[in-house]
Order: structure tokens, then sequence, then C-alpha cells
């Protein structure tokens, strides 16, 4: 079941879901909207090979603090952002994250992404340009999330590798087997 404007405000009242700062115009109909915060990180090719199982990135990550110039996304380009917000979920609801329309009609994509139940830290998300340079901003609304009530709160709550994660948050290996 996803939750409506009214529930998202009773879990946001009782503290249940935290989303910190929290604007007006975040809660939304049917999910709330996520600001880009000012930190923003493009990949840059460098000859190396970017390994999965040691991920490197620091020698293929550049990264910035953007102002009110805003931050161009070039066409085919992946860049990491985060959100300006930090989200604390509860243990009984799971975000779906969707880039809002207006980003999606100015040619910009972001892959399928879930928030755990549990999670809590500032959602790093990454943002693919289409076929024209586009420049986006501090604090512009550009996430949507709509939130999935579980059918029980999880046994294991989300406690994985990037829980926690302030900013842009690069890959981090995965320890497991």
């Amino acid at each position: 079941m996803i939750l409506s404007d009214w529930d998202i405000r009773v879990y946001l009242d009782k503290k249940l879901l935290v989303i910190n700062p929290l604007y007006e115009d975040t809660v939304r109909e049917n999910g709330v909207d996520l600001r880009f915060g000012n930190r923003f990180c493009r990949f840059k090719a460098n000859g190396n090979i970017l390994d999965s199982k040691l991920v490197n990135v620091g020698d293929f990550l550049e990264c910035s603090e953007v102002g009110e110039e805003g931050f161009v996304i070039n066409p085919h380009e992946h860049v990491l952002a985060t959100t300006l917000e930090w989200v604390e979920m509860p243990i009984d609801l799971v975000g779906l994250v969707n880039l809002r329309s207006t980003f999606a009609r100015l040619n910009l994509f972001i892959p399928p992404t879930v928030i755990d139940a549990g999670f809590k830290g500032n959602v790093t998300i990454e943002v693919i340009g289409g076929n024209v340079p586009v420049r986006v901003y501090p604090l512009q609304r550009f996430l949507h999330i709509v939130f999935l009530r579980t059918s029980s709160p999880v046994y294991r709550p989300y406690e994985g590798k990037y829980q926690g994660q302030v900013s842009v948050t690069p890959p981090k290996p995965d320890n497991s087997k």
C-alpha cells in the first residue's frame, strides 16, 4: 500500500519517519520531494580499471561543492548527487525513489533505487544525463519518494555499509563472500 500525504504526516508527527530539513512543500499527495544538496561527484576516466571488489573510486571521482552557479550534468554522464535532507526510515516503510517528472522532461534519468526500512542518512543518488547538458541547482526538488508499508515490521532493519552516510557517499567494497 502506498502512503498518502495524511499517513506520511502521521509518521512525521510521531517522529517514526524523519526528514530534516522539512519544507512546507516536501510532503506531496502520495510521497515526499527531496532537494539537491550542494555536493556532486563526476566519474572521470583515467586509463585505469575501476575494480568492483576493491572499489578504488578515489582515482575516478572528482567531487565539488556547488553554489548558486549550479552543476552541469553533461550528455550521457553519470554523476553522484546527494539530497539536502537527512532521512530516517522506520522499520515498516520502504521508499521507492523516482526522479520528479520535471527533471525527466529535462532529459535526465536515475536508476531504480530503494531506500530500505531502517536506513538513516542523506540519500546518494546517481543521475544520468541525456543527450544535452543540463544545469541543476542546490535546493531544487528533484526526487520523489513513494512510501510502501511492509506487511510487518522488518526483522532485520538496514544496518549496511551506507548507514549514516553524510553528503555524497561513493561506493564501498562489498565485504560479503
